[in-house]
């Protein structure tokens, strides 16, 4: 009498935590299935290709992958380098998805994530029932697969938060789309910077990845084709000692470059910055340009194009019919909202934490990454790992190793995730409180991030 095969677990999305969760699931010994939504392994850290993160080799390859990839002969290239999110892609996730074969699946877009027989609503003999989840795939077709469990390594990528200072579209953001990107520019491309070069460009966003703009920018300004370029820094806060990151203190020193290079920026002129501004709109000129107006009436001076850097947000459209619990504020799993809070902590300060904080009403169910962490920008690549390493373990059942986790992150001596945005008093004092968005504080992208030299930006 033959037996029905045991269905995989299911991990969506093939990027750094994605691949991480079935290197892990491997080494249990048990039968992971990655569907990603691209034609490649990493394809949203190759959207980013230009940027170099502030990690290093040493602290962006997970333990268990890299046993994976040793068996093909591949080697870590220099622990103390940061690489580009191209070289991650190409050096590291591209032969490690290659290592794991067809347990990786491309052009595979999940489109919703259930319980066999069950809607929400269902209670009796949920439990018992395996996920059943959806994919179209590039070519229209559509496919139903049966999962033991589900691990939603997605990322929030695909959403980035808008420029209106309430956490919605400003009035006319949409309108504006030809003037506006959610993406840090890269210069090393000629459209790019013939966009860019000698025009005055908004900045909307306080952390690390409106540093890397501020950077660029500021390099672009010095270049002989970048004359007369301008970047306007605008801010839902004031500047204070801790707006610019930890600097020499920071435990990631290009993390802390990075911060150094947009008061640089500011400091030599390249940058004007504009605090306490919270836009409200944006209004098109007879000429095209945008001007950006702010809830408390100021419009700013037009500019030619804007740049929208204030963080992401998680896309839970596919899983409206599983059970999450998730916290109101940051829409991250309820036990771990506290440890990640972003009015409390830092990348650095998050507690350690694994599968008990990431568990929902729908046992085997867990999102890991950047996803697990909502709208809180405090994530790092070996968080996720560790994130992956506990989920693997409880599902394998073994609940002690599930429950040893032990992660030491580097620190920055100064930002301490608090002050999002200025209170509702006088612009340019910063103060703790909360914000729309809960996007933008200290350690804010949710993308690693460019490191810079005293120079400007290092080339790929």
């Amino acid at each position: 009498m033959s037996t029905a095969p045991v269905p995989p677990v299911i991990v969506i999305g093939a990027g750094p935590v994605g691949l991480a969760a079935a290197a892990h699931l491997t080494e249990r010994g048990l039968t992971p299935l990655v569907l990603e939504a691209g034609r490649t392994a990493g394809a949203a850290v190759r959207e980013w290709a230009h940027v170099r993160l502030f990690s290093s080799w040493a602290e962006v390859v997970d333990p268990a992958a890299e046993k994976i990839l040793a068996t093909t002969g591949w080697s870590r290239p220099d622990a103390a380098g940061c690489p580009t999110g191209g070289d991650w892609a190409e050096h590291y996730l591209r032969p490690l998805a290659d290592a794991l074969q067809d347990r990786v699946r491309y052009g595979a877009r999940v489109t919703g994530v259930s319980k066999a027989g069950r809607d929400r609503v269902v209670d009796a003999d949920r439990d018992a029932q395996p996920f059943v989840v959806h994919v179209e795939h590039t070519d229209g077709r559509e496919e139903r697969l049966l999962a033991t469990a589900v691990i939603d390594a997605s990322g929030t990528w695909r959403l980035p938060s808008p420029a209106g200072g309430s956490g919605l579209p400003a009035l006319g953001e949409r309108a504006a789309a030809d003037r506006v990107t959610y993406r840090v520019p890269d210069f090393s491309d000629p459209a790019a910077r013939a966009r860019y070069a000698g025009k005055r460009t908004a900045v909307i966003g306080s952390g690390a990845s409106a540093f890397t703009a501020l950077a660029a920018l500021a390099e672009l300004a010095r270049a002989q084709d970048g004359r007369g370029t301008k970047a306007v820094w605008v801010l839902r806060r004031g500047i204070s000692g801790s707006t610019f990151g930890g600097g020499a203190a920071d435990q990631l020193p290009a993390r802390g470059a990075l911060g150094l290079a947009a008061k640089a920026a500011v400091e030599d002129g390249h940058a004007e910055a504009v605090t306490g501004f919270r836009t409200e709109a944006f209004e098109r000129g007879a000429d095209g340009r945008v001007v950006l107006a702010a809830e408390d009436g100021r419009r700013l001076d037009p500019v030619d194009e804007v740049v929208v850097l204030t963080g992401f947000r998680p896309d839970l459209s596919f899983l409206s019919e599983v059970r999450l619990r998730l916290d109101d504020r940051l829409q991250a799993p309820v036990a771990l909202a506290p440890l990640i809070d972003p009015n409390q902590h830092s990348c650095g300060t998050v507690h350690p934490h694994g599968h008990r904080e990431l568990s929902h009403p729908d046992s085997g169910l867990h999102l890991v990454g950047m996803k697990s962490y909502g709208r809180a920008p405090t994530f790092l690549a070996m968080t996720g790992y560790e994130q992956v390493r506990s989920v693997a373990a409880a599902l394998a059942g073994d609940t002690d190793a599930a429950d040893r986790v032990e992660l030491v992150l580097p620190e920055t001596g100064v930002c301490g995730g608090s002050g999002l945005f200025d209170s509702a008093g006088t612009p340019g004092t910063a103060t703790t409180g909360t914000t729309g968005t809960g996007t933008d504080g200290c350690c804010a992208p949710a993308a690693p991030l460019l490191s810079v030299s005293p120079a400007g930006p290092r080339p790929h």
